[in-house]
């Protein structure tokens, strides 16, 4: 990653105090004309006639072996694909003020190519535009790699004084070793000798960036933390690594007087995700389980076959054959075909077979739970593809019971588009389910919430517990889902009942709080693969 996507990907900023985060997506093709010489307001040529003409074309071949189509082109003829592509394929279209396009940098034009509108709680309407360099994308979403320790953090919260704890990590990586040896709800408080709590320099929040989110594998940074319980904090150095994510992790029965209760904690629909899932349900139909508690608390979102999937996967082929798991709608521009694919817009079905991601056959039978009820663990990064989970289960009728806090609400998504070794990611459709409903930009809330809410599901408030491992049956939110199973009754409120905003300074207590994960906005989408 160099320098200039850096800024796009990672920043604690100085004066907001928020954790920014942007990324990547894949593109067309077609003949290659001279490009217009001059703008004209609301004119679009074909967004396929600018294809490719870069102004720093590649060489070589991609990761399938075929040649790139770049051509010698220039910024500006990458302005004008970005232009056309946007008045063609973007959700609000009508909304982007066109402005000339040799006037922008690429990156710094794509950033405008958007609504600037806002919901009437006042949250952006669109939260969700961002890019990546398209080799990053392409090892992150397929196999799951990043630069990095394995370690992911919630910011409680992001501006002095700042809380930073470990919520949880991935095996085998670097954070699990020693000498750092990370568990969840450990404190960061110095990174590179900076303080992380208080500072608040340009200078130093450099250095925490550098250090908590290293560009490559091979940097090393020192960290100072304080474990819970531990009477003193320890420092020690960690050298970063490019970091497999275990995306379904902590699978596992539970027994009660009254059966057991599966439980599995899924961080990512990233491709590795599909056989993850298929081994867990697999495993967990072994152990004869007769509920399941699903933790989507730090998922958000990725893949929409991989959501498609796990819900057939808890429903069973009952109540899912013939209904559709999400149906998407494009701009009115296209009422009746996709766009993207040229086919007649077709409901997604809840899929019965595997898609093929990852090492995974594609077409092999799914197992299936057959499940008339699921528990699911949310929060604030509880987001899109991980939404649909809970919007199409609804849509069938199979019972969904919320523990935790309000989902971030974004029934949106898009395709992901390459052009000139950039993936460029803009919302394209909205999803609904099989009874025509996806009305939730402002999440889905436990029913007992209290303040402003989003739309209500079966199920209880309660805010995170980082005083207890994941899949542990007394952490805080997977308690609380046990109890309601066997009492149908809840704990006071705990959990936010509103979009989460990180303004501290913060009074908090490690078992009862929320917070915020930067993750790579790809992770907080519904993306479908062409």
């Amino acid at each position: 990653m160099n320098d200039n996507n850096r800024q796009h990907f990672f920043r604690l900023a100085v004066v907001l105090g928020a954790v920014f985060i942007a990324n990547c997506g894949g593109g067309g093709g077609g003949g290659f004309p001279p490009p217009i010489s001059g703008w004209v307001a609301g004119v679009f040529l074909p967004f396929d006639s600018f294809a490719a003409q870069c102004a720093a074309p590649r060489s070589g071949v991609d990761a399938n072996g075929r040649p790139f189509p770049d051509v010698q082109g220039s910024t500006l003829s990458e302005n004008n694909w970005l232009r056309s592509w946007s008045d063609e394929l973007y959700l609000w279209y009508a909304e982007i003020t066109d402005q000339d396009p040799s006037g922008f940098q690429t990156l710094d034009y794509f950033d405008v190519l958007k609504t600037f509108a806002t919901t009437a709680s006042g949250t952006a309407k669109d939260q969700f535009h961002f890019t990546f360099a398209t080799d990053e994308w392409l090892a992150l979403s397929q196999g799951g790699v990043s630069a990095g320790y394995g370690m992911n953090l919630s910011f409680i919260s992001s501006v002095p004084p700042r809380n930073v704890v470990v919520a949880y990590l991935d095996p085998g990586t670097p954070a699990t070793a020693a000498p750092a040896s990370l568990a969840r709800g450990t404190m960061l408080l110095a990174v590179d000798g900076i303080d992380l709590v208080n500072d608040n320099t340009s200078a130093g929040i450099d250095i925490l960036n550098a250090g908590l989110f290293p560009a490559a594998a091979g940097e090393t940074h020192s960290f100072t933390v304080l474990d819970i319980g531990a009477p003193s904090s320890r420092t020690f150095s960690m050298v970063s690594a490019d970091i497999v994510s275990t995306p379904v992790q902590n699978v596992r029965p539970i027994s009660t007087i009254t059966g057991k209760v599966g439980y599995m904690l899924f961080n990512d629909h990233i491709a590795t995700a599909e056989q993850g899932l298929i081994d867990a349900i697999n495993f967990l139909q072994a152990a004869n389980i007769v509920d399941l508690v699903i933790d989507l608390r730090y998922n958000g979102g990725g893949f929409l076959d991989i959501a498609s999937e796990l819900a057939f996967m808890i429903a069973g082929p009952v109540p899912t054959a013939g209904q559709t798991f999400e149906k998407i709608v494009f701009s009115d521009k296209h009422p009746v075909t996709n766009p993207v694919t040229g086919q007649s817009l077709t409901p997604i079905p809840f899929h019965s077979t595997s898609q093929g991601f990852g090492n995974t056959p594609f077409g092999q039978a799914l197992p299936a739970l057959n499940l008339p009820r699921v528990f699911l663990l949310t929060g604030p990064n509880t987001c899109s593809a991980s939404e649909s989970i809970i919007n199409s289960l609804q849509g069938v009728d199979v019972e969904v019971i919320q523990i935790g806090s309000t989902t971030c609400g974004k029934p949106f998504g898009f395709f992901p588009f390459d052009n000139c070794g950039t993936t460029y990611f803009s919302i394209q459709f909205q999803g609904l389910n099989a009874k025509n409903f996806g009305d939730y930009t402002d999440g889905f809330s436990p029913a007992n919430s209290t303040g402003t809410v989003g739309a209500l599901v079966t199920g209880c408030s309660v805010a995170d517990d980082f005083t207890a491992a994941l899949g542990d049956a007394t952490e805080g939110r997977f308690a609380a889902a046990l109890n309601f199973r066997d009492t149908q009754s809840c704990p006071t409120p705990s959990g936010l009942a509103q979009k989460l905003a990180l303004s501290g300074p913060e009074t908090f207590t490690l078992d009862a709080v929320d917070g915020l994960m930067p993750k790579s906005p790809w992770l907080e989408n519904r993306i479908i693969v062409r």
